[in-house]
């Protein structure tokens, strides 16, 4: 958590974009900054008829773009909402098309909401109106409102529960019982509520709307039996080893639990019927839409990094479901699996050419208490005295409201504990490492043992493809490099790096790369997609498919493709980020190596047909498409040492490797551009051949003939002193010793 000063010097740099009458009527003021997260008094006359917060101080805010919407809400000190504005966003649909009227307009609707009766259960979260082509920024801009409001009134800081003593300490700890595994059939899950169920019918659905009193709504019903269901939707929390272990079955299990974080957990959500609960604007743009996890004042949108799709489940008598979805809660959501929580599903009409109409439904889930372990626990008195009351209009400024327990920061830091709950996948990260260094420092050794070389490289490219690409999904991208630098330009944090430790460790072992070799390292070794490539170019040519290799001009003329693309994802970032992320999506990176193909069918016939063009060209797209090749390849143009060799006759007159090189990077003057060069070894495999390259062929034949010069007993009874006969019986007529001069070089 931040400290009080920081705190309070965040929300101080959004106050001055607002108006204090802004956000509370009749106000003239603000007033200095309390608590941590820091809220603010509204003053009139020196007298406190509100407070001004930050709404991602206090509430999950993170829009379609994966960062904050930042939001200035006012409130009364009895919890009512007396409006709010928007003082900062990223959000790519609100900056290209959206007016932010329109979507302001939308969360209007929470103006005047008593919160403090949605916090106390008497009175249902107040809905804001959707707003199409905006759903994500919208909910969540209504949710965090919600949410934040709820929070600092259960927390003391407001309303009617401000006023009253704060309950005792539990007297219980409650957690998961792990020792609990016993694998149970799909009846029984279903049966003592470990598996919860959401079923809808298409009556069901047109009962809903026309309750709303839309009549757009009403007059666009779903067709079809009102009996036959329009959804039938299951969860289940299967980082509890009873229940994901039926689930997913020994194995599946035994995967999560090795990809989870101390703490963290995981859910399955499985539906059928007409509507489908993941939508499609999780491959559009990376959020699960309909889908929200709700627990207090927190929830959460999955994101498609935290999907994996699952094609049934092990349970025995499990049903077969079209769509069955594992989600892997981040692991700085703070969840507790013990207590209740809800899956929100939000059902969307469409009622006009841009128009929507929506309604949630929810799914509430409390884990059986068979899972639960309790310990007895001392009760804790707490030095912190009751929260004061809250303020009422008229209450002077200098009373303000103290927070209540439940805003202490942690020890540790976040990415610390990532690490440590992550240090198998990270010693096999560093093995890998280790293993290419040693490969690199060492290939003279390797490459002249042709065949060790070649089961090597397959050997190792195999692991990166498989384990670091598919099962880890530490697949680097275009994308690392452009946040890196709008990082740089907004305020850099090594926390954010540092949460995500194999791709840590995969950037510093490329920057170390990139004085020693150039992007080689990462392009030819250690890049998932740049694997798949070479192997499957390696499977085409076992088969005979044909192979070209384009006119060294016109692949010349392809080489700036690449940079091209970079300069304008780069250039696009330093305008829109989020609006660079999607146009990243020429990298088929997401749809291949992260999702699994996984996606709609645009973004699978595009990587589809990129990964056939390899099966001609070798290395298609990393040779003309990939913008972090480009990105990798500037900055490697300051390595430090040339580690590849070459001979005087390279490329006059011999063109071998030139033709050879699995990317053409070798110009026909001889020399190898580094900035296209993949670092393969493959030049430096003919280099050291005396069978294959001309300069050690010659080099071959006069030491074979000087060894025979120099030999007696190889001489016999030929034609004349100056014939000997080979080792394969075969007579050769040597000039006299003193006229033999060695081979042109």
């Amino acid at each position: 958590m931040l400290g009080e000063a920081h705190a309070a010097g965040r929300l101080n740099e959004y106050l001055g974009k607002a108006e204090p009458a802004e956000l509370v009527a009749g106000a003239t003021r603000f007033g200095p900054p309390q608590g941590d997260p820091a809220i603010v008094p509204a003053l009139k006359d020196d007298q406190v008829i509100g407070f001004v917060y930050l709404n991602s101080d206090f509430a999950n805010a993170t829009g379609y773009s994966g960062k904050p919407i930042q939001l200035l809400v006012g409130i009364t000190p009895k919890g009512v909402v007396t409006g709010f504005k928007m003082v900062e966003h990223k959000e790519p649909i609100v900056l290209l098309g959206i007016p932010e009227k329109r979507v302001v307009d939308a969360v209007n609707k929470l103006i005047g909401a008593d919160m403090d009766r949605v916090a106390r259960g008497t009175a249902p979260a107040p809905q804001v109106d959707i707003v199409s082509g905006a759903t994500v920024t919208v909910l969540v801009m209504g949710d965090s409102i919600v949410r934040s409001a709820t929070k600092l009134i259960k927390g003391g800081w407001l309303g009617d529960q401000g006023r009253g003593a704060v309950a005792a300490a539990p007297q219980v700890k409650k957690t998961i019982d792990f020792g609990k595994g016993e694998i149970r059939d799909w009846e029984t899950l279903v049966g003592d509520g470990s598996i919860r169920r959401l079923v809808l019918s298409i009556d069901d659905i047109n009962r809903a709307f026309e309750k709303t009193g839309n009549a757009a709504a009403a007059a666009h019903p779903e067709e079809g039996d009102p009996d036959d269901t329009f959804i039938d939707l299951y969860v289940a929390d299967v980082a509890v080893p009873a229940i994901g272990g039926s689930l997913l079955g020994e194995d599946g299990f035994k995967r999560l639990a090795g990809r989870l974080k101390r703490g963290q957990q995981a859910l399955v959500v499985a539906g059928t019927g007409r509507y489908s609960f993941k939508g499609a604007a999780y491959v559009r743009g990376g959020i699960f839409d309909r889908v929200e996890l709700i627990q207090d004042s927190n929830s959460i949108r999955f994101r498609d990094r935290d999907h994996t799709r699952l094609g049934s489940l092990e349970a025995e008598g499990a049903p077969r479901f079209p769509e069955i979805a594992l989600f892997v809660l981040p692991a700085d959501f703070s969840f507790d699996p013990t207590e209740p929580w809800v899956l929100q599903l939000l059902v969307q009409r469409v009622i006009g050419a841009k128009d929507k109409a929506w309604l949630t439904f929810d799914l509430g889930y409390t884990l059986p208490d068979g899972y639960i372990k309790r310990e007895p626990v001392a009760a804790v008195q707490t030095a912190q005295s009751n929260p004061s009351p809250a303020a009422t209009p008229g209450t002077p400024a200098a009373a303000p409201p103290e927070p209540a327990a439940g805003f202490a920061a942690e020890d540790e830091p976040l990415w610390m504990k990532i690490w440590r709950g992550n240090t198998v996948m990270i010693g096999i990260t560093i093995a890998a490492l280790g293993a290419l260094t040693l490969i690199f420092f060492f290939q003279n050794s390797l490459v002249r043992r042709p065949k060790l070389y070649v089961w090597v490289r397959r050997g190792y490219l195999l692991f990166i493809l498989v384990w670091l690409g598919w099962y880890a999904n530490a697949q680097l991208s275009v994308v690392n490099v452009l946040t890196f630098a709008n990082s740089l330009l907004t305020g850099f944090s090594w926390e954010y790096f540092l949460s995500a430790p194999l791709i840590f460790l995969l950037w510093a072992s490329i920057a170390a790369g990139l004085l020693f070799w150039g992007r080689g390292p990462f392009c030819g070794w250690l890049c998932p997609f740049g694997a798949l490539q070479e192997l499957l170019n390696n499977i085409a040519q076992a088969v005979k498919i044909p192979q070209y290799r384009l006119p060294w001009g016109l692949h010349e003329r392809l080489w700036p493709i690449k940079y091209i693309i970079f300069l304008g994802l780069f250039g696009m970032s330093l305008y829109s980020t989020a609006l660079a992320e999607q146009l990243a999506e020429v990298e088929p990176f997401k749809t291949v190596i992260v999702l699994k193909f996984a996606r709609e069918w645009p973004y699978v016939i595009y990587a589809l047909t990129v990964l056939s063009a390899g099966l001609f060209v070798e290395r298609f797209f990393c040779r003309y498409m990939c913008p972090l090749g480009a990105a990798l390849a500037i900055p490697g143009r300051v390595r430090m040492f040339e580690w590849l060799r070459r001979w005087p006759e390279c490329g006059t007159p011999c063109q071998r490797c030139a033709k050879e090189c699995p990317v053409q990077a070798i110009h026909p003057e001889g020399h190898i551009n580094v900035n296209e060069c993949i670092y393969c070894m493959h030049c430096q495999e003919l280099y050291f051949d005396d069978h294959r390259c001309p300069h050690q062929i010659q080099v071959r034949l006069k030491r074979e003939k000087r060894d025979a010069l120099s030999s007696p007993s190889m001489r016999s009874g030929g034609k004349g002193p100056n014939t000997i006969i080979t080792a394969g019986g075969r007579p050769i007529n040597l000039p006299p010793a003193a006229a033999i001069t060695p081979p042109a070089t």
